[in-house]
């Protein structure tokens, strides 16, 4: 007989879950773990809403076990450390991202890419070391190794930093990790979306030129006068892609949704390198000839490891970058992940946690 979410662990803890592939999201009373001598626990403040919370609620990637409470852009308070916690104290500013556990021997953990480990256990939808499952953001608190918890600086506000956890260093990793960091370099960001509007803050701290590749004209605006990108191209728009061709040194691809690979690989130089962060349903098709022509490079990356992660929000700290956020209540939830859904978001949705489960549930 299986034990139920509420009395797996002693910490009574309240979230909003979905039961089912239908996505729909509603309280759910479970347990997190008591506070060990390496855990720090956190009352969530904030959490943010990615993409990748819609695909999990609705089984689009195969895997949810259900229920499921999602969230994995966590900004909060701490307010319980371990006896062998000294990087930490109650009251400090605190984030979880994507990972609360990994193998920690393997070549991957010894470089502090825990995200890269084969055993990387996820925020939530993943089995934790103890046989139970991960519970997400979505939720009141979390209790959590303290290896996985990144320091917030005082300049940088919870909610609007929230998302930086995930979308942040989802560009922050690549960028780094493949150079594309050289003052003066021109970098084409590909979607303006979550991840996109983060992507164009960091690259212009970095010193980079930065063109807009979109299919959308009337981001143009937002993206060169908000945003800081020097210029914007239509990617439906022939005669703009034909003046582009070649101008390129790196290419950042964001975009989740089906679309062809080819049209960006000519915008690049010879020696250019087109890294792809998004994660669309369908193969791409990529043909030999665009790729070799021009020794171009097609590179992936998927979120950073723990160091990476701090790293990356300290820069954000010195820069004072932060994601553009709409805030919400929790039972707006549903309606959040409908508008997510039709890109209707400008450019991240941020639960207002603190102030919405406490005071109903």
């Amino acid at each position: 007989m299986s034990i139920s979410p509420e009395n797996e662990h002693p910490q009574k803890v309240v979230g909003w879950a979905a039961r089912d592939a239908s996505g729909v999201l509603s309280p759910l009373n479970f347990s997190r773990r008591a506070n060990g001598e390496e855990d720090v626990t956190i009352k969530i403040v904030y959490c943010g809403i990615c993409h990748s919370d819609l695909h999990a609620i609705k089984n689009e990637w195969g895997n949810t076990i259900y229920p499921i409470v999602p969230g994995h852009e966590i900004a909060g308070i701490i307010t319980e450390v371990g006896s062998n916690v000294k990087e930490f104290k109650v009251g400090d500013k605190a984030g979880v991202g994507c990972m609360v556990g990994a193998c920690h021997n393997c070549e991957a953990c010894e470089q502090s890419l825990e995200n890269l480990c084969p055993k990387v256990i996820f925020t939530y939808n993943s089995i934790y070391y103890d046989g139970t499952k991960t519970y997400g953001g979505y939720s009141d608190k979390i209790v959590l190794d303290k290896r996985y918890v990144v320091r917030i600086p005082e300049n940088l506000p919870l909610d609007a930093t929230a998302p930086l956890l995930c979308a942040g260093v989802t560009v922050y990793s690549p960028m780094k990790h493949y150079g594309l960091t050289e003052p003066g370099k021109h970098l084409g960001i590909v979607g303006l979306g979550g991840l996109g509007h983060v992507a164009i803050k960091f690259a212009k701290a970095f010193g980079l030129k930065v063109t807009v590749i979109s299919t959308s004209p009337k981001k143009e605006k937002e993206a060169t006068e908000i945003l800081g990108a020097d210029k914007f191209l239509v990617s439906r728009n022939p005669e703009q892609m034909q003046a582009a061709m070649c101008t390129m040194d790196y290419i950042l691809d964001t975009v989740s949704a089906e679309h062809a690979l080819v049209p960006l690989l000519s915008l690049l130089k010879s020696n250019g390198k087109l890294i792809v962060v998004g994660l669309p349903e369908k193969p791409f098709l990529l043909p030999a000839f665009p790729l070799i022509a021009g020794r171009k490079v097609i590179g992936g990356s998927i979120i950073g490891g723990m160091k990476e992660t701090q790293d990356m929000i300290n820069f954000a700290s010195k820069h004072n970058i932060t994601a553009d956020i709409e805030l919400v209540k929790m039972d707006y939830v549903n309606t959040a992940m409908e508008r997510l859904a039709k890109g209707d978001v400008r450019y991240r949705f941020v639960i207002d946690v603190a102030n919405s489960l406490s005071a109903k549930y």
